[in-house]
This record gives C-alpha cells, structure tokens and sequence, in this order.
C-alpha cells in the first residue's frame, strides 16, 4: 500500500484531524481503561487503540508528503499561533510518530503474556494498560507539538506514566522499586532543567511557539537569557535521551522493569528525547549560531563518543543480558549524537536512520528476552547456555537482531553506520571512523557472548524439552527481526525519511 493510496482511502475526519487524533485518541482511551474490570478486555481496547494511532501516523505522514511546503499546522481550539497551541508536523516528526505508533502497536500485540505473568495482581491490568496509553500519548505529543511548554506538559504526562509501568516490575524483581525511584529522580531533574531553560528563552523572546522563537532568535543570539536558556535545555533533554554521562537511571529501569515495559522504553523513549533534542539544536536554534557551534565541537561530539566506547566496554563485563543491552542502548545513543554533532545533512540523516534501526534492533532483542523470562526464568548469560536448541525460534530472532546490533552487512544496523561513516568522512573525521569501527568491534564481544552460550553450548539441563514462547511474542518478534533484514537490504523507505528529517531540520537545499 503506498502514501498515495492511503490518501485516497483515509476518510474524511482522518484527513482533516489525523495529527492532533493520533495523540488524543490514547489518552481519552486511557480512562475508559483504567476503570475496566476485566484485564483482557483493557488489553484488547489497548491494541486497537495503538493501531488506531498507528494507522493515524501512516495518513499524517501521507499529508506531510504531499504538502507542497512539507509542513502540517493544527490549531488547537483554532487559536492561531503563536497566542495559541499549535501541533506542527514535518518530516521530521512524522517519522518519529511513525516509529512511536508502530513499536507501540507491536508491543501491545506482545504485551498480554508478559503482563499477565509478571503482575502479581490481575485486577492492576486495567490501570497499567492505562499508564502504556497516557505515556504512548505523551511521547506521541513531545513529537507533534510546536509548543515549547506543551512540550514539557507532554514530556511529563510520558514520564510519570513510564515510572508506574518500571514499579510495577517489583513483583518480578523488587529491584524495581529503586529504579523507579531513581528514574523518577533523574527524570524530574532533566524536566527541571528543560523548564528552566524554556523560562529563559521566553523572558528572551516572550513567546513559546517554537516557530516563532526561531523567528525572534537571530537577533538575540549575544543575549546571555539565550545562551543560559540552551545550556539548561540541551542538559534536560540530553538526560531525557541518555546522553553520556547522564545515562545513569537507563541500565536499572530496562533491566527490572515489565518485559513489556522494557520493550517499549528501549525502542521509543530515548528515541523521543533525541527527536527534541533535534528540534531545538537546529530549528528553534540554529547551528551558524557561536554558542551552538561550540556544543556541537566540545559537548555533543565528545560525549558521543565517550558513549560509543565506554559503554561498549561496560556491557562486555556485564552477565545479565538485560544490563549488556542496557548499556549498549547508551552506546548506541552515542552513534546518534555523533552523527547529530556534525550538523550536516548527511550525519543528521545518519542520525536518524540509526534512531529508526535502533528502535527495531532493541524492540526484537528485549522481545526475545521476555520470550526466554517467561518460559526459562532467567537472565543471565548462563542462563541462555543451549537456548538456540530449546527454543530455536526466539534465539534465531534474537541472534538477527544482535547481528544487526553490531553492523553484521545485510541487516539495518549495517546502513545506518554506513551512513554515518560515509558523514563522517565527508568532514574528514576519519579519527571517528575508527572509533566508530572499535565500537563495533566490542559490539562483536558483548553480543557474541550470548549467541556463543544460546547455540554453542549445550543446555544446563540436557532433559529439558523444546520451549518456545507464546505465539504472541513470537509474531511482533519475527517482523521486528525481519525488518532488521529486509531494510539492510531495501534501505530506500528509512533512508528516504531520515534524509525528509533532515531536510525539514536544517532547510530545504540541505541535500543539493
């Protein structure tokens, strides 16, 4: 089915209102289940509805494209902007409720065995399914808004939902609890100092329409209230993202929270707090700008880097499986804000197109781990001796999705550093390649681990029988995989939006 054929199709409401409905639908949604009695029935609304905003993401980017100016403006209330909150769509974003909508349909899909295995109380389904909705709601309207103080409205509606999914792991793993707390620290932190310095560009500019900042801008760019106001910005949103050293509640809250939870962190909320960090850096503010210049040169290229090494290194030494992924999340992370460092078309489209793969790397490889917690009970390297016998389906999931994790060639992972090396190069940092290519390398160790104990290893118990995972997890997790290989094949559709992202992000003749 192409964009084309969806506009054609799409019924009227959606063409007109797709934007703003992709984000409310979930959250007036979410209510209705929460007061739900009967868990599968929250489960059941809870899927339809991701598919809902999932088939609203697909019409919105459909409108994006055939825009003649690339742009889609929603008044809110039909107050225009900047009095009023206006939800703007361009490719950038488009991509980013593409990917949001879709992981989210997925892991819903996934979610019911999961759930229904790791909650100690049944009668909590209803309320956690909820809590997915309004935080899928959040990180879809982080993504839509042009608002900067909606932004952060949205940013936490996301995050306080997300800290009562990771607390409900408890009963699994009572380590839970801290990593709640500790994300709720670190969380509110980074809110604080993105408010703060949205406080300093409004006292600058005295307008939170971010159009309109970028527009106010260029005459302020020697005013310190500016300069404050990006630092405070780019250290909120960067702990948002992960961003080395700021990383530090990512590695217990995947680890101990839902399987479901984890599946849907991984592949969409750093990737949401990226996207803002985005936003900012080059259309609210602008790279000519000497202070954004200099973070690109001395903050976001050295910390993407010390990420791309450090955490490769610290998940070689990891034994739980879910902490070797939780700290290459932050190395991979990294990839993304080098690539973003370069503020050139072609690395900001690496960027992107690594924020896209990423996404479908993570949510394959956690899927596959919930699939062997729910049917082996464990999480330890060890604990995967001989699983490529006992459950071939899962770990050969997880073994193409772990391949693409390193850059194996034909998977996803592959084109997105592709892309990046061939950025990088074009600026001459050759010396960045080669960091590029070490990380790799250790991607090789870590990884190979695990693959080395599932299908080289004979099992702890030699008796035991083949023991797949439900078919529910198995589905979400074969498109996954098979979407890390056909897009290391076929790279035209990411590539395409990541280049679209790009191109709304830096200007129109970015890739003349």
């Amino acid at each position: 089915m192409t964009l084309e054929s969806v506009l054609t199709s799409a019924p009227a409401w959606a063409l007109a209102h797709a934007p703003v409905l992709l984000v409310a639908v979930p959250m007036l949604i979410a209510p209705l289940v929460a007061i739900l009695p009967n868990g599968r029935a929250a489960w059941l609304i809870s899927v339809l509805t991701a598919g809902v905003s999932f088939y609203l993401a697909i019409v919105t980017l459909a409108l994006v494209q055939s825009s003649p100016t690339g742009i889609l403006s929603y008044e809110i209330g039909r107050w225009p902007p900047p009095i009023g909150i206006e939800f703007r769509t361009d490719a950038l974003n488009a991509m980013i409720l593409l990917l949001v909508t879709g992981i989210g349909f997925l892991a819903s899909v996934f979610s019911w065995p999961t759930i229904t295995s790791e909650l100690s109380n049944r009668n909590k389904l209803g309320m956690f399914y909820a809590a997915f909705l309004l935080c899928m709601s959040g990180l879809l309207g982080v993504a839509s808004t042009g608002d900067a103080f909606n932004l952060f409205v949205f940013l936490e509606i996301s995050s306080l939902a997300t800290y009562v999914m990771v607390a409900m792991g408890a009963r699994r793993d009572r380590r839970a609890l801290p990593a709640a707390f500790n994300y709720l620290i670190m969380g509110t932190l980074g809110a604080s100092f993105y408010i703060v310095g949205i406080g300093f560009l409004y006292a600058a500019t005295g307008t939170l329409n971010m159009a309109d900042i970028a527009d106010r801008l260029p005459a302020l760019t020697d005013n310190r209230s500016v300069q404050v106001g990006f630092a405070f910005i780019i250290v909120g949103l960067g702990l948002k993202a992960a961003m080395w050293p700021l990383h530090q509640w990512l590695p217990n809250a995947y680890s101990y929270s839902p399987s479901f939870v984890t599946v849907f962190l991984s592949a969409t909320a750093t990737k949401v707090a990226l996207y803002a960090l985005v936003r900012f850096l080059f259309t609210v503010f602008r790279p000519e700008y000497s202070f954004e210049l200099a973070s690109f040169s001395w903050v976001l290229a050295p910390l993407g880097i010390a990420a791309m090494v450090i955490c490769s290194f610290q998940a070689v030494f990891q034994t739980d499986v879910r902490r070797v992924l939780a700290y290459s999340s932050v190395a991979q992370v990294g990839y993304m804000l080098l690539g973003v460092s370069l503020a050139t078309a072609p690395g900001v489209a690496a960027g992107l197109l690594h924020l896209f793969n990423h996404a479908l790397m993570k949510g394959a490889l956690f899927m596959a781990i919930a699939g062997i917690v729910m049917t082996h009970q464990g999480t330890t390297i060890r604990d995967f001796a001989g699983l490529g016998r006992t459950a071939p389906w899962t770990m050969t999931a997880f073994a193409i999705a772990g391949l693409s994790l390193i850059g194996v060639p034909l998977t996803a992972g592959f084109m997105s550093k592709l892309q990046l090396g061939y950025a990088l190069f074009a600026e001459g940092w050759w010396w960045a390649v080669l960091l590029v290519v070490f990380s790799s390398f250790l991607a090789v160790f870590y990884v190979g681990r695990i693959l080395q104990a599932a299908f080289f290893q004979p099992p702890l118990n030699p008796r035991k029988t083949h023991k797949e995972a439900p078919l529910l997890i198995l589905v979400p997790l074969w498109i996954l995989a098979l979407a890390n290989l056909y897009f290391g094949i076929a790279a035209d559709f990411p590539l395409g939006l990541a280049r679209d992202g790009a191109v709304a992000a830096l200007g129109v003749e970015a890739f003349r």
